[in-house]
């Protein structure tokens, strides 16, 4: 028997005009669980938010307590970046990928959703003919919302289906067709914590290079790949990334998940060298600005919000600063979602449900921030509304550009007493729903 009147969440639905809870967008979920808690007393399980569950980064807080103290929040900073955080950005990319970029290059962003919103409108003026970003599916909702607003057109796949060499044949397939100014993808993998190998990655640089395509990496959880230890700066295995395999890349880095840090939206694109001082016609006659980079700072990010806070860039430096000297091992503090997931996988298996991205090629999925649920053939709007009624939230994975039935989840809300919440909840759901199987 659900906990939760089924009454009071279609009522909470209609009041919010969502007609269908498979096209529903995380704040909206969001919405309707903070309702009936509030509604019906009643606590819910929050698989839905992916906000860190952990406390900030105690280095960037007193650095950018100490910054607001010297009084920067008087100070516009400049628009590519004070020169600290740039400096530090290019060294962690060092310590972390073994990459070397420029700090001209690294450039701070309220949060990676402006950098991929920047990236996103500059690659799609580049060229007159590609219209259309290709999205590495499944993903972030927003970032294709991100295309729908700036009025580029959207292609996609999932990549579960084309792991390895098919990946190969996969996108050539779209990027001869001379449409694609971009392609977009995280790596780890938001919402099926799929990771991008390195023969992948070489065959999207190849790729992109070929096709002359930027590439969009998101590396919002990068390092997390809980199967192999990254927490040494400077020493392998570092993070996997495109960016040994072509010069057309533009990778975010974000604090809001590796530092805790969501709250300062604060994040640095990190350009190639050559892709930063590469000229484009396009861009000199619609801006009088013909170098990417210059046009990234100074055109889009100028015109969006006139830079990055001054503070938070302040506490970007200090935290990339100490992971890179090994003072601050951020790797250490995130495993904590890891074993959160763990745990909850155990609740799952035993009550009937099963992970939907459960192989990342030949391996088993690593547990992370983010893993995905499936309920027998229950899609993912029916099995997201039961679990709804039994006090469990989550999104659709139809949302993110998947093609598999389930409901992505988030573990970065669970707290230890949830646990046996969770076990009872769902122990409840599959004796209810059993024939559905």
């Amino acid at each position: 028997m659900s906990i939760i009147e089924k009454s009071v969440i279609d009522g909470i639905m209609q009041e919010l005009e969502i007609n269908d809870i498979a096209t529903a967008s995380i704040r909206q979920v969001g919405a309707v669980v903070r309702a009936a808690e509030e509604r019906t007393g009643i606590e819910y399980i929050h698989f839905e938010m992916g906000i860190p569950g952990l406390p900030p980064a105690e280095v960037g807080v007193k650095a950018e307590c100490k910054a607001l103290q010297k009084g920067v929040a008087s100070v516009y900073p400049t628009i590519d970046g004070i020169a600290a955080v740039k400096e530090q950005a290019s060294r962690f990319v060092k310590a972390f990928l073994n990459v070397d970029i420029r700090p001209a290059g690294c450039i701070p962003t309220v949060g990676s959703m402006q950098a991929s919103f920047a990236t996103l409108m500059l690659s799609s003026h580049l060229d007159k003919k590609r219209d259309t970003v290709l999205y590495i599916d499944p993903g972030f909702p927003v970032q294709k919302m991100q295309a729908q607003v700036i009025g580029v057109k959207v292609a996609s796949f999932d990549v579960a289906d084309y792991r390895g060499e098919k990946l190969e044949e996969k996108i050539e397939s779209y990027f001869a067709q001379g449409n694609i100014c971009a392609v977009l993808y995280s790596n780890p993998n938001n919402p099926s914590w799929l990771c991008l190998n390195e023969q992948e990655l070489e065959i999207i640089g190849r790729l992109a290079t070929k096709y002359d395509v930027v590439v969009i990496e998101d590396l919002a959880y990068m390092t997390m790949d809980s199967r192999r230890d990254m927490s040494v700066p400077f020493q392998p295995p570092y993070q996997p990334t495109v960016a040994k395999y072509t010069d057309n890349y533009v990778m975010l880095i974000s604090a809001s998940k590796i530092f805790s840090y969501a709250g300062q939206r604060i994040a640095v694109a990190c350009i190639s060298d050559k892709l930063y001082e590469r000229h484009y016609q396009t861009l000199a006659e619609r801006y009088g600005v013909a170098r990417f980079g210059a046009a990234f700072a100074y055109i889009y990010l100028y015109t969006f919000s006139s830079g990055t806070s001054h503070s938070a860039q302040c506490a970007m430096a200090a935290m990339l600063k100490a992971a890179c000297d090994g003072d601050y091992n951020f790797v250490y503090d995130v495993r904590e979602y890891a074993e959160r997931t763990r745990k909850i996988n155990d609740i799952l298996y035993r009550n009937g449900f099963h992970v939907v991205y459960d192989k990342d090629g030949d391996e088993t999925v690593s547990d992370g921030f983010f893993f995905t649920i499936g309920y027998g053939n229950m899609s993912g709007a029916e099995l997201l509304q039961e679990l709804l009624y039994y006090g469990v939230s989550g999104i659709d994975l139809s949302t993110t550009g998947s093609n598999r039935k389930g409901i992505r989840a988030c573990s970065s809300n669970i707290k230890p007493h949830h646990y046996e919440l969770l076990e009872t909840r769902l122990r409840e759901f599959n004796k209810e729903h059993a024939q559905n199987k």
